[in-house]
């Protein structure tokens, strides 16, 4: 018989155990796979829904990047109008330009600020010219005038000109030397012309590092234009690491990172990259490799927006880039993917913390009959950690073995090192809690004695504190600010913004931005107000902190600013800048329909004569007194601007008929008519008004100023003083004016013009004495244009000098070819008011004389009574210059105009015409009749010549030899014919004779 060994209690209960745990362990692993594919669902549409929260804040950082970019293109642009206005406009400027030293070194003229705000500088060979010294000394005044709230917004402000003129604030740039215009990207100046930027918007530099400041700047250029002509650019820069602290928020969960088109890296503060430093950026694939292959699609491809993932230091990360176009940057904005899955990784320890209790409590149901065979080492376990929960730190090492409960012995050992080293680690951290409390303190002292207003709140936004500085700021008692919401101390004036500002908080939880405090006086107290959030450790916001920094004389200037650069400063009307404004706003609403109202566009009749005759003082007070006018009389929501000189323009809001319009035009008229006292004087003056409709005559801006500007000069040429609506003639005789300027350009060059000669003949002997030279244009095209058409035009544009010029050569050589034949060699030539007052007319007639070896006595020059009373000395003057040379003058169109018979005596005149007005209607009109004969009789005691224009009948020649007028002009011997049949014409009067 064999004996078998009886098994082993405790065997027994091992192989119990094992069976309850694989149990309990199939249990588990079941569970975990269930709950590991319900888990991955979730991570993806965590990490889907983290992707377009990147993409919201991406976004919202390129909407504040481009409010902020927006915001100083805007400041830029208003600084260059007043520059150009106060510069270079010919309105008289309020700033009062001082003596300023210039000094000159090596072909560089150079002048410093007295109080050391500014500086400038000219590069020039040539001695320093008047109108450089002049803007030496504006420039100065202006900088100091807007160079302090400027540098409020920019590094600097600066202006350059094509001429080598350069102005600066602060003057650092020029003290050290330094070309800007080289620093600056070379690609960008040249944009900057109207070539390239018809717009002549403000243009963005590409990032570049300013060598005297040891700074990375980016600059606003915006063109300088005056009269459409490009002078140069002013500029401005902004530090790339302070406008990034301003925008990019703090997040310890979120990085961000910024780089340009090039790869290059502007701002990684996530990675270890602060910001720009040294004097080079560093690419990407060299600083960060791991980015490579995120930035490369982005930037081989020019992508707008790209969502990936990249790896660093052990870690994957989640990224969103977008393009801020403004700029060329491309901003990305990340999170770790770890921090993205917490949540689920906490669900994941909770759930196989459950399946592990489960398991437990099974293990514990199967084994409750086994349990008591472990009994006595499980409470001896219990005794070693009941004395180390009461501080029996030194408490000997449990034995261990290979089964379960020594197993759990070896753990308890660990446990227990664990614990002694925490309880060492809780000690330092004590130590460190004080150190924080005490740097707490000094914090706390600092925001009370801190210069700048700060107030804290809870996390819903109640103040629980303010500092003295926000009591003395605003006036009240502290009792005010506690328990009250934060947004209270905003001024109820700025009830919109605090709207925006609630959204902004409970969206984003910060804000920052500048608005109006509440206060006790009456004065505004403007601040720059940052919101920002107080985080715990575990990253939770308990409270919120407000820092309010005075900026009221910022804004003050701010709005001096503004006056300089949208409203006149002789008469406080808007200006052209903000009438332009006004307009386009008048016609997107008058687009969108149940809106209209009407331009009007006038200037005043006169004002030309009222500034030559009592001076430019009392035009300007007479301007004043209009203006005032204007406003007293109508409404308010109107626009009243003055466009320049006496050019005003009004905007009439729902106006809507022709006959509102008229009665508005009639109520100006009689307005501006009543008389005006300017010192000793009394003037009475008119105003010839255009007017258009909108949307009526015109839906664009641009069309609408030439409707008005079109019915204006309408109104001037009915006789002034009056008003005229625009119609779509005007627009046809203003294509017809424009298609005759551009032709006689063409003419001039092309020699499309010829000269017809009328006789004048002695009615006694039938002698022909001279020939009048009469212009003729034969276009290839429109075949004869009568000189009605185009004289005028050539007058007004200038083109009649280069004409005129041409037409005197030309009537003086035939002369010369008369005279070679026998023939009367006198040439009468009319001359206008353009060549009267040209500064070349006595050399052109010098040089034209000795080209055409012409006698000057035959040469006879006709002028208008008109041309010669507008400013009768200079006319005096003009006239005996002329006469020096030895050429005969004469009064065209006598009797017409206003001469003064005191004057005319005076007037170096050989012969007067006696105008066809008067002589056709002989002998029909006994009033004619009478004026003909006192002209003709005036003349013969002053010892002129006369000679009488339009004889066209028998009955008018006989008048004429009747009062001693015997040399005549006129169809009644001859139309103005061509320089070939004028031998024919003279052959037959021989015979007659």
């Amino acid at each position: 018989m064999v004996n078998r060994r009886p098994p082993s209690r405790f065997g027994i209960h091992s192989l119990s155990v094992k069976l309850s745990v694989l149990i309990s362990a199939v249990c588990v692993i079941a569970g975990i796979f269930a709950a590991a594919l319900m888990l991955k669902s979730e991570e993806r549409q965590l990490i889907h829904e983290e992707y377009n929260e990147l993409r919201r804040v991406s976004n919202q950082l390129i909407l504040q990047f481009n409010h902020h970019l927006e915001h100083k293109t805007n400041l830029a642009e208003q600084a260059n109008a007043i520059v150009a206005k106060e510069l270079y406009s010919e309105v008289s400027s309020t700033i009062d330009a001082p003596f300023i030293e210039i000094k000159r070194d090596e072909g560089v003229y150079t002048s410093t600020a007295s109080n050391g705000l500014s500086a400038a500088q000219l590069t020039s060979d040539a001695k320093l010219a008047e109108q450089h010294k002049q803007l030496f000394a504006q420039s100065e005044s202006l900088w100091n005038v807007i160079a302090p709230p400027l540098l409020q917004d920019f590094f600097n402000f600066y202006l350059y000109t094509k001429d080598d003129f350069v102005r600066v604030a602060p003057p650092n740039v020029l003290i050290n030397q330094i070309d800007r215009q080289k620093v600056l990207n070379a690609h960008i100046l040249p944009m900057l012309r109207e070539e390239l930027n018809p717009t002549r918007e403000a243009l963005w530099s590409d990032v570049h590092f300013d060598k005297v400041w040891n700074k990375w700047v980016i600059s606003v250029l915006v063109p300088l234009y005056h009269k459409d002509e490009y002078l140069g650019f002013t500029g401005s820069d902004i530090e790339v690491n302070h406008m990034l602290a301003q925008i990019l928020p703090l997040d310890e969960h979120q990085g961000y990172v910024i780089f340009s088109a090039q790869g290059e890296i502007i701002a990684a503060p996530s990675l270890g990259k602060a910001a720009l430093h040294g004097h080079d950026t560093e690419k990407a694939s060299e600083l960060f490799p791991a980015l490579n292959k995120v930035f490369q699609p982005v930037l081989s491809s020019k992508l707008a927006e790209y969502q990936g993932e990249f790896e660093r230091d052990g870690q994957g990360h989640i990224i969103n880039i977008t393009a801020l176009k403004k700029l060329g940057w491309y901003i990305g904005t990340y999170k770790k993917r770890d921090f993205t899955l917490s949540t689920i990784q906490a669900l994941k320890v909770k759930l196989f913390g459950l399946f592990i209790l489960y398991a437990v409590f099974v293990a514990l149901l199967l084994h409750q009959v086994l349990y008591q065979l472990v009994l006595s080492r499980i409470n001896a376990l219990l005794g070693a950690v009941s004395g180390f929960g009461k501080g029996q730190w030194e408490t000997p090492n449990l034995p261990s073995s290979n089964d379960e409960i020594g197993l759990l012995n070896d753990a308890f050992n660990k446990m227990s090192g664990e614990i002694k080293a925490l309880v060492g680690g809780l000690n330092q951290r004590i130590q460190e809690k004080e150190k924080a409390e005490k740097q707490a303190n000094r914090l706390s002292k600092a925001v009370s004695f801190s210069g700048t207003a700060v107030a804290i709140t809870n996390g819903n936004f109640e103040i629980e504190y303010v500092n003295p500085k926000m009591i003395e700021m605003t006036g009240f008692e502290e009792e005010r600010f506690i328990h009250a919401p934060l947004l209270s101390i905003i001024s109820s004036d700025m009830a919109i913004l605090v709207d925006d500002i609630d959204i902004d908080l409970r969206s984003r939880n910060y804000w920052r931005g500048d608005t109006v405090l509440e206060g006790a006086g009456v004065d505004p107290i403007w601040v720059s107000l940052s919101i920002s959030p107080i985080r715990e450790a575990d990253g939770t916001i308990s409270s919120y902190v407000a820092s309010a920094q005075d900026i009221s004389f910022v804004k003050e200037s701010q709005r001096k600013m503004e006056e300089l650069a949208y409203f006149d400063t002789l008469t406080g009307l808007a200006n052209r800048t903000f009438f332009r404004m006004q307009l386009r706003k008048s016609m997107a609403l008058a687009g969108r329909g149940h809106y209209a109202f009407a331009l009007f566009y006038f200037d005043l009749d006169e004002f030309k004569r009222i500034n030559d005759t009592l001076g430019h003082d009392a035009g300007d007070r007479l301007l004043v007194e209009v203006a005032e006018r204007l406003k007293n009389r109508l409404r308010a929501e109107d626009t009243i601007a003055r466009l320049g000189g006496d050019e005003f323009a009004v905007l009439l809001s729902g106006i809507d008929s022709r006959d509102n319009a008229m009665e508005v035009a009639h109520i100006i008229q009689r307005t501006i008519n009543k008389p005006i006292k300017l010192g000793n004087n009394e003037v009475i003056v008119s105003a010839s008004i255009g007017i258009t409709m909108a949307p009526f005559d015109s839906q664009e801006e641009e069309q609408l100023l030439k409707h008005a500007d079109l019915a204006m000069y309408e109104a001037k040429a009915k006789g002034r003083n009056t008003f005229h609506f625009y119609s779509q003639e005007l627009d046809a005789a203003a294509n017809e004016r424009l298609f005759i300027e551009n032709e006689l350009r063409i003419a001039l060059k092309a020699k499309q013009f010829k000269l017809h000669y009328q006789p004048q003949v002695n009615s006694q002997t039938l002698e022909v004495i001279g020939y009048e030279a009469l212009i003729r244009w034969y276009h290839p095209e429109k075949g004869y244009i009568p000189p009605d058409k185009f004289i005028h035009i050539a007058e007004a544009t200038g083109m009649i000098v280069e004409l005129g010029e041409w037409v005197i050569e030309e009537a003086c050589r035939f002369s010369m070819q008369l005279q070679t034949l026998g023939q009367a060699g006198n040439m009468s030539i009319n001359l206008s008011a353009r060549q009267f007052k040209d500064d070349r007319l006595i050399s052109t007639l010098s040089d034209v004389l000795e080209r055409t070896q012409m006698p000057p006595h035959l040469l006879h020059l006709e002028l208008t009574e008109s041309m010669l009373m507008g400013d009768v000395e200079a006319a005096i003057t003009q006239l005996h210059e002329i006469k020096k040379l030895g050429v005969a003058l004469s009064i065209d169109d006598f009797g017409t105009g206003y001469s003064s018979l005191s004057y005319l005596k005076r007037f170096p005149v050989d012969m007067l015409k006696v105008d066809r007005s008067f002589v056709q209607d002989i002998p029909e009109d006994q009033n004619d009749m009478e004026i003909t004969a006192a002209i003709i009789a005036m003349a013969q005691k002053l010892k002129l010549q006369v000679v009488a224009e339009g004889v066209e009948t028998q009955e008018q020649m006989e008048f004429l030899q009747k009062n001693n007028c015997f040399i005549v002009q006129g169809y009644f011997y001859s139309p103005p014919i061509k320089a070939s049949e004028v031998h024919s014409f003279y052959q037959s009067l021989q015979h007659q004779s």
